[in-house]
């Protein structure tokens, strides 16, 4: 986290949780008390989860792929009719291995495991990147999820430093959601970016990142934009797929075949 972050402190939510809250304060470099904190990074029954403190706060954020939204997109999101599964290249036979260097909470990467896509996740902010290893955990508690989150890597750091530093067989596509002033009006992204939006702040680094990103992927490069959004600042995308929130421009490299 940089200087300018707001402070945040690590409560554990029951005696019992007082050691494994320690552990997190430790590794994050968070302190345990500190009464002037704007977020508490809490452990309790349910997990890891980031509260804003204050009056009229929202609820907690936190991982979930077992219960809530992840489970229902994995039982109804629509398969491979998805138009991020149409993005990345999803056909049948074709399961492309996926670097989602922007994972943020995991969903989309979520999504792709679900589908049978191999996924590699980079995420540099340490407090989203906690709350995603907490989620993958417990996601690894659950008969019917393990095999998901199995398909599941993470690595904390710079995605554009861990691109350039990648070894051995490259991602055959690299997923792009770079933080940008998001407009969709349901309450949860709206909790979420209040939540977030102190810590990440906007990618300012977009344009590099894609850079890397096409100096890296087999195959093709995905970025995810607001539908009215401008591409990111580089090499004109291939085309774009386009819904009612957002838009996918695809940079393609390579044909994906079944053989791959």
């Amino acid at each position: 986290m940089t200087a300018s972050s707001p402070l945040v402190r690590v409560e554990a939510l029951g005696s019992q949780f007082t050691e494994r809250a320690g552990a997190w304060a430790s590794r994050l470099g968070l302190p345990t008390q500190a009464d002037e904190a704007e977020f508490a990074l809490q452990l309790g029954e349910d997990g890891l989860q980031l509260q804003l403190l204050g009056l009229q706060a929202p609820g907690p954020v936190r991982v979930d792929f077992v219960e809530g939204g992840a489970a229902h997109r994995r039982q109804f999101g629509g398969g491979s009719g998805q138009m991020i599964a149409k993005a990345v290249g999803i056909q049948s036979g074709i399961r492309p291995s996926v670097l989602d260097a922007t994972a943020g909470l995991g969903r989309d990467a979520f999504v792709l495991a679900t589908l049978g896509c191999d996924m590699v996740l980079f995420e540099r902010q340490p407090l989203i990147a906690a709350l995603l290893e907490d989620g993958l955990a417990r996601g690894r508690e659950d008969a019917e999820v393990r095999p998901i989150v199995e398909r599941m890597r993470l690595c904390q750091g710079n995605a554009i430093e861990l691109m350039a530093q990648w070894q051995g067989e490259p991602p055959q596509v690299i997923y792009l959601d770079p933080m940008f002033p998001h407009r969709e009006k349901s309450a949860l992204v709206k909790k979420e970016m209040r939540l977030f939006r102190p810590f990440v702040g906007d990618d300012l680094d977009a344009g590099a990142l894609l850079e890397q990103a096409l100096a890296l992927a087999s195959h093709r490069v995905v970025v995810k934009r607001p539908r009215k959004a401008p591409a990111i600042d580089g090499p004109k995308p291939g085309y774009s797929l386009e819904g009612k929130s957002s838009r996918y421009d695809i940079y393609p490299k390579k044909k994906l075949t079944a053989s791959q």
